[in-house]
């Protein structure tokens, strides 16, 4: 996967570029993964330096390979850092599936405020739920699930806490597809390889749960909400 987000490569590169039109100095990725976003602003955004933190060794190290494969070594650091042990602040500020660091979505909004440089972006997003659709089997739905606002639910928290939502947007239910069927391709691969492998019954049985959840359960009702948001100038 590209990103570990419902997140398209034609879309992901229309949000780079729209945020690296601000003209950012610095960005700041919390919770990064392998920081993928945060490489393509800083493509288009040459004077810019990346702080990426995470705490996933394995992902991070692949975030700085691509650094170095993309020649931004020097403008794009990743660090094993949680996200609430971190100081500085950014023009740009990244998080992008990581609320449940902070304690969800309130809480993350109210920290990542801390990080904004007066004036600069949160570029925030994380899951949705629409309470509308009617769910054929609700015990298949992960129960956190349905504590996820809506759109406008997530919208009217940000500017609670004191943002100006610049631009809103969802992941299109080709998007989320796609991710959903990427996220089991891995394991279904290697199933097709090592059918009689000893953790075979073990990863089959886990990518058929996953698989009947997201089919079954909560498919059509879960999003992915992508918001980029303003912190007013002091």
């Amino acid at each position: 996967m590209s990103f570990n987000a419902p997140l398209s490569e034609a879309h992901a590169d229309a949000i780079a570029a729209r945020l690296a039109y601000a003209h950012p100095v610095d960005v700041l990725d919390i919770g990064c993964g392998w920081g993928e976003l945060m490489l393509r602003v800083l493509e288009r955004a040459p004077d810019a330096t990346g702080l990426g933190v995470d705490t996933d060794e394995e992902l991070l190290g692949r975030g700085r390979i691509a650094a170095v494969e993309r020649g931004l070594s020097e403008r794009a650091v990743f660090l094993n850092t949680p996200g609430v042990a971190v100081e500085q602040q950014a023009d740009l500020v990244i998080c992008v599936g990581a609320s449940h660091a902070f304690g969800g979505n309130a809480a993350a909004l109210t920290a990542l405020m801390q990080h904004v440089r007066p004036g600069g972006r949160l570029f925030y997003g994380d899951g949705l739920w629409d309470p509308a659709y009617s769910v054929k089997q609700p015990d298949l739905v992960w129960e956190d699930f349905f504590e996820l606002p809506d759109l406008a639910g997530l919208v009217d928290l940000a500017v609670a806490t004191g943002y100006l939502p610049l631009f809103t947007e969802t992941a299109s239910p080709e998007e989320l597809d796609d991710f959903e069927s990427r996220y089991l391709a891995d394991d279904e691969e290697w199933l097709l390889r090592h059918p009689n492998h000893p953790r075979a019954a073990h990863v089959r049985a886990a990518a058929e749960d996953h698989r009947r959840r997201w089919l079954h359960g909560y498919r059509g009702a879960f999003g992915f909400g992508y918001l980029t948001l303003g912190r007013p100038s002091a």
